[in-house]
């Protein structure tokens, strides 16, 4: 054997002592505390204006505050309970008197693309009516 030449078990030490990484991970820097204070209430909810169409009974207050992360059901289903509707009757909600969103998309997108003067206009009936 020659001097260079390393035993078996010399190298199964060494890749003990030396894992191979099959996956490297990034490091995770650390992300500073968002304080309550630097978010507003503002960005947080935003204003959606609730309008009713043909046959659902039309309510008092048509201004509201909502987050930006709940959902057109959450929203129909706040709806329907304000309302006091049965379980057997639906609730159908639309955009710009145009369409109907899913049920799981969120209202901050909506305001985000179809929101005009600051808020979401959505029209709320018993009945299909547009779409």
């Amino acid at each position: 054997m020659s001097d260079n030449a390393e035993s078996p078990t010399a190298q199964a030490k060494e890749d003990e002592e030396c894992p191979v990484e099959t996956q490297k991970e990034e490091p995770v820097t650390p992300q500073p505390p968002v304080e309550e204070s630097t978010i507003s209430d503002d960005k947080k909810k935003i204003d959606v204006l609730l309008k009713a169409v043909g046959d659902a009974p039309i309510m008092k207050t048509k201004k509201w505050s909502v987050e930006k992360g709940r959902t057109v059901q959450s929203l129909s289903q706040f709806i329907s309970r304000f309302l006091k509707m049965e379980a057997n009757e639906q609730l159908f909600i639309y955009v710009n008197q145009s369409f109907a969103p899913s049920p799981d998309q969120e209202v901050g997108v909506l305001f985000e693309c179809f929101g005009s003067d600051g808020k979401l206009v959505l029209h709320y009936c018993k009945s299909q009516a547009w779409g």
